[in-house]
């Protein structure tokens, strides 16, 4: 059985390595284009492409899907499956028609809901309690194919989304190849998606993650965590951007300022050594982690020993 690998990012390379590790012969992987990254901009290869590398795998990086040299790698390749994790790049029909047995995603999230780039961070900005990894027939539309698999995963109030995507990159892995073995056998019958319950889950920018004070405590709690750790959490103090990483909903139920200036949202309405506490839209969010405009990641407790904080001060 011959399968082409397309994905790019860390989530997807245990899927690969799980295909690698079986009874298939991987003939190629598809990967993106490899693109500058971090403050000096140098070419990254990617962890999809490191790994094919290693294993002597073919790889081809197109730069459009259509273009005529891919197709023909592609058909030389000659694949009875094409299996996609986090590509991030819709396949045109020609390539959904190739292989025999069709084209099968790895989604991170239990369709139909959170169909879109980024389903795990947008379960962890909502509050989800529990998501999951779904294998799918592909089709021409956003992640709209039939389902062949799922399998649930707890989400839990400390988790980010990075923590979240790191155990999911894993259960993919190990839900992909017993569900492709079924689905060669002619044993599985695919589910269509119900249309009513599906549920979109947009890439994300950087400007999301502008926190705003107006909302809820637990709201901006999670938004934090789902924004870990892309694109990040942020704030302005006193015109300094303040990366936001680690928060907890305080455990006062009224604010920590006696003064009715300071319970307007985004007031910094307490200090102390392991926290700064701001007034939201409701209740009070706990800063604990923050990183200051040029500066590494730190500890509240590290950043109020060196400047002054005060109640009142405006965050926003």
């Amino acid at each position: 059985m011959r399968v082409v690998f397309m994905g790019t990012p860390e989530f997807a390379v245990p899927t690969l390595q799980h295909l690698i590790n079986s009874e298939y012969s991987v003939v190629g992987v598809v990967c993106q284009p490899d693109r500058p990254s971090g403050r000096g901009k140098k070419i990254q290869v990617g962890p999809v492409k490191t790994l094919a590398l290693a294993q002597n795998i073919p790889v081809f990086q197109p730069e459009k899907m259509k273009a005529p040299e891919f197709l023909e790698t592609l058909r030389s390749w000659n694949p009875d499956v094409i299996v996609v994790a986090a590509f991030g790049r819709i396949l045109p029909q020609i390539i959904l028609d190739l292989p025999p047995k069709g084209c099968l995603n790895v989604h991170g999230s239990l369709l139909p809901k959170y169909r879109g780039a980024a389903p795990i961070q947008w379960a962890v900005i909502n509050g989800e309690r529990e998501t999951g990894v779904t294998i799918m027939m592909m089709d021409a539309g956003l992640d709209t194919g039939a389902i062949l698999e799922q399998a649930v995963m707890p989400i839990s109030a400390e988790d980010t989304a990075g923590d979240v995507a790191s155990r999911m990159a894993e259960m993919g892995g190990r839900l992909l190849v017993p569900t492709l073995q079924k689905w060669v056998a002619g044993s599985m019958t695919p589910r269509v998606q119900n249309e009513s319950q599906s549920t979109l889950a947009p890439i994300l920018k950087k400007e999301d993650g502008l926190l705003d004070w107006s909302q809820s405590a637990s709201t901006l709690a999670n938004r934090v965590r789902g924004l870990s750790p892309w694109p990040g959490g942020y704030t302005f103090v006193n015109g300094e951007r303040w990366g936001i990483w680690r928060v907890q909903v305080s455990e006062k139920d009224e604010d920590l300022s006696s003064d009715n200036h300071h319970d307007l949202p985004g007031a910094i309405v307490g200090v102390t050594k392991q926290a700064i506490h701001v007034q939201t839209g409701h209740g009070v969010l706990d800063l604990i982690d923050i990183q200051p405009a040029n500066k590494k990641r730190m500890a509240v407790s590290q950043y109020v020993a060196g400047h002054q904080i005060e109640e009142g001060m405006k965050c926003g």
